[in-house]
């Protein structure tokens, strides 16, 4: 690494520190004069009125030397926009007229990363999945099925590893041997959940476990909230299963929403108050109703390439008849013969057409004569009942 390479790197990291994510204002400043001089201008001043209001509490602190140390220990690194690594593609959204007009949809300053996977090759096909942490047995199910379907197509499923939704789906991908990412709303010197420390080093082996917070930063629910913008970003579109009236799951789909992305969700009992969210973001045409994986690779495919197969309607053994030929059939009863003329009267068809009708639907196998008349024929046990 060169000595500039350095202190770019630093500066990087100082100002990741120095202000609260999304931090519009010290962003633009970064935008306009570069990281460097940006953070010498924010430890020494003088600045802009906005970007002291973001920069002010924590300015004199600089640890950048520490984070980076820190973040070496976890054998991670510090990922920059710099970087070849850096998911440029997928950030892309956040230059859009539409992010732009929103202060809170920003790209972040820098990535604090551990694991194997670069971001640049996991951005290429990425979903994300969220849903409620309370999540019940049907939703975490669902999780399962979907991030290991998804897996298994080659596509990186990236979620926030928290309990329920975000849990089910990495550990559907990880089954099937695929790639995820986690999206900390911390530092990734702790593990939040804790009790998900070996689903995050599991994650790591051959994903990416990432956040805009440096070493030593604690979770707290505005940030979580920050944090989900990043989900939305990576992925080509979200899926949200299981979610109630006002949840993150349901501010998530916003965010991708605002950033371009595809927004899904997973229908649920009308009677579970998890899945009102999910209801209301189709109900008011936010979100694309998907029931099984093969319909979210359609909807963040290409197009007329990854179409999800149709789905397969069982057959009837009376598929195919004419109206008249079916209501011949109809007019016999189930275990009972009839003779011609009962039928004409019992299916209003002339009675010339009756016995033209019958012996065709002796060909097809599904009548018989005998001494009292007319019967049906008990269809093959592969063909099904009436």
């Amino acid at each position: 690494m060169t000595p500039g390479e350095r202190e770019l790197r630093r500066a990087r990291a100082y100002l990741n520190r120095v202000a609260e994510p999304p931090a519009p204002a010290l962003s633009e400043l970064v935008t306009e004069v570069g990281p460097v001089r940006a953070a010498r201008l924010v430890g020494a001043g003088p600045l802009p009125a906005r970007v002291a209001a973001e920069t002010s509490a924590r300015r004199a602190e600089d640890r950048a030397e520490a984070d980076l140390s820190a973040i070496a220990a976890l054998r991670g690194r510090l990922v920059v926009p710099e970087d070849a690594e850096w998911p440029a593609e997928a950030f892309a959204c956040f230059t859009t007229p539409v992010a732009q007009a929103d202060q809170r949809w920003r790209a972040p300053l820098a990535l604090w990363v551990r694991g194997a996977g670069r971001l640049d090759e996991l951005g290429e096909r990425m979903v994300a999945m969220v849903g409620a942490r309370a999540a019940t047995g049907y939703g975490q199910r669902v999780a399962t099925e979907f991030g290991y379907e998804l897996a298994q197509d080659g596509i990186v499923v990236v979620s926030g590893a928290a309990f329920g939704i975000d849990a089910a789906a990495h550990r559907g991908a990880l089954a099937a041997e695929g790639r995820t990412v986690a999206v900390q709303a911390c530092g990734l010197d702790r593990a939040y959940p804790a009790a998900h420390q070996g689903l995050l080093d599991r994650i790591a082996q051959s994903g990416a476990v990432l956040s805009e917070y440096p070493p030593g930063v604690r979770p707290a629910r505005y940030r979580f909230l920050v944090r989900n913008r990043l989900i939305a970003a990576f992925a080509a579109g979200t899926v949200v299963i299981e979610a109630g009236v006002r949840s993150g799951a349901r501010r998530t789909a916003s965010a991708a929403a605002a950033l371009g992305r595809v927004v899904m969700a997973v229908p649920g009992p009308v009677s579970s108050a998890l899945s009102v969210g999910c209801h209301l973001l189709v109900r008011e045409e936010q979100a694309v109703l998907v029931t099984r994986a093969a319909e979210v690779v359609e909807a963040v495919g290409r197009i007329g390439a990854d179409l999800a197969p149709g789905l397969s309607a069982p057959r009837q053994h009376t598929d195919g008849l004419s109206p008249e030929l079916l209501a011949v059939y109809e007019a016999l009863p189930a275990r009972a013969p009839r003779h011609s003329e009962q039928l004409m009267r019992d299916s209003g068809v002339p009675l010339h057409r009756v016995r033209s009708a019958l012996p065709l639907l002796e060909l097809r196998g599904l009548v018989g004569c005998g001494v009292s008349g007319w019967h049906r024929v008990r269809p093959d046990a592969g063909r099904g009942g009436a």
